[in-house]
């Protein structure tokens, strides 16, 4: 081969190495995809781990909430400030009221859509409907005020000193309030709930699955008090620190008054040879065993009454002298000789009781009545006296509880 033949077949395989595209030994896209994708599942399997710590974080604290009795399975009917309605500022004058309203200056009164406080003030509540009853809340912080029930169920509300109402609960069957305004229970579809009340808040919800015919009708202490059924005697104690309601042993008792301070129940109890109403105290420590019964006239069927302040006095509807009436009844001194004293016309509606002893109630003609225990013992009876103020059929609806 000569040399011009040996430098031509050079030159043509050095094009030929030129012409073929021969792979990086490195790629630096291929390699910076490569990275990514292996980013990528690091953090997902890094989220993953996370997401099973989690989860067995969370079912472990699921698993101690339902050891722990008394947690809420699913949400409750509040509603809270979202439903808040500023109403207009309160006149300075108690303007629907006479003079002569014997409930002036120691109850507050609901007329109608106007909450007319002992004090003279005047607060509308256009939001707020009828009214069923009402109480104060401690420390001067308002009103709790349970509806009329309606088709929906009954509602219950907070109104402010200021004048603003806070729908907390709506769309309840029935709704039960202690005696301090500090906790509420109420019938939800087949469950019984009981929470706090905190400023506009109703917080620290609980349920039990109860019976059918099972409505909270007030507290003992921290227990709710249960009927079992509207149509059969009997009551039952729900803690719900302890877990679900349990039947207890009362078969006896037929209508709930109230409580006295501490805590023992008064109500009306099947009692007796041959068995008659009766009134009775029942201790809520033994399954509501009645402590001292007395079954002097007969208390009457609607289970209308209230319980003092201080524990020492039931104002219940009841038959004295063969005449319906309001009866005075001296629970210190309850027992098979007790002295019932007729107070005034029978009751319509709830009994106010003030810190100072007097009780305030509705009779049938939408007239006030004020019953003074000093006078009632000396044998003098109370009637009603007129409220300006109020639509056809409404009553007046004294506030409870103390100021």
């Amino acid at each position: 081969m000569t040399e011009d033949e040996l430098e031509q077949a050079l030159r043509e395989t050095f094009t030929r190495r030129v012409a073929v595209a021969r792979p990086l030994a490195a790629d630096p896209a291929g390699l910076a995809i490569r990275r990514a994708d292996r980013a990528r599942r690091r953090r997902t399997l890094a989220g993953v781990a996370l997401a099973a710590v989690a989860t067995v974080g969370v079912s472990t604290g699921i698993a101690q909430l339902g050891q722990q009795p008394g947690r809420p399975s699913h949400p409750t009917v509040v509603l809270g400030d979202p439903y808040a309605s500023p109403l207009p500022d309160p006149t300075p004058a108690l303007s629907v009221a006479p003079p002569n309203d014997v409930g002036r200056g120691e109850v507050d009164l609901i007329l109608g859509a106007v909450l007319a406080t002992a004090s003279g003030q005047r607060l509308t509540l256009p939001d707020v409907g009828p009214a069923e009853r009402a109480q104060r809340l401690p420390d001067g912080a308002g009103w709790a005020v349970v509806g009329a029930p309606t088709a929906a169920g009954r509602s219950l509300w907070v109104v402010l000193p200021h004048g603003a109402a806070h729908l907390l609960l709506a769309g309840a069957r029935d709704i039960a309030l202690s005696r301090d305004g500090r906790q509420v229970a109420w019938r939800e579809g087949a469950e019984l709930v009981a929470a706090g009340i905190v400023g506009t808040q109703v917080v620290a919800a609980a349920r039990t699955p109860v019976p059918a015919g099972a409505v909270p009708v007030g507290f003992a202490g921290d227990a709710v008090l249960v009927r079992l059924d509207a149509d059969q005697p009997g009551h039952a104690l729900w803690r719900p620190a302890r877990g679900p309601l349990k039947g207890g042993g009362d078969r006896a008792t037929l209508r709930v008054y109230g409580t006295r301070p501490d805590g023992v129940v008064v109500a009306q109890v099947s009692a007796g040879t041959p068995r008659r109403p009766c009134l009775a105290l029942l201790d809520p420590t033994r399954d509501l065993a009645p402590v001292r019964t007395g079954c002097g006239p007969t208390p009457s069927a609607d289970g209308r009454g209230g319980v003092s302040a201080d524990g020492r006095w039931l104002l219940v509807n009841g038959r004295a002298g063969g005449v319906d009436r309001a009866l005075l009844v001296d629970l210190d001194r309850l027992g098979p000789t007790t002295t019932i004293r007729p107070a005034g016309p029978p009751v319509h509606g709830p009994v106010a009781w003030t810190p100072e002893g007097t009780a305030h109630y509705a009779d049938a003609l939408a007239g006030l009545v004020r019953i003074d225990v000093s006078r009632v013992l000396a044998g003098e009876e109370a009637s009603g006296v007129p409220v300006a103020g109020l639509g056809d059929g409404q009553r007046p609806v004294p506030v409870g509880g103390g100021s």
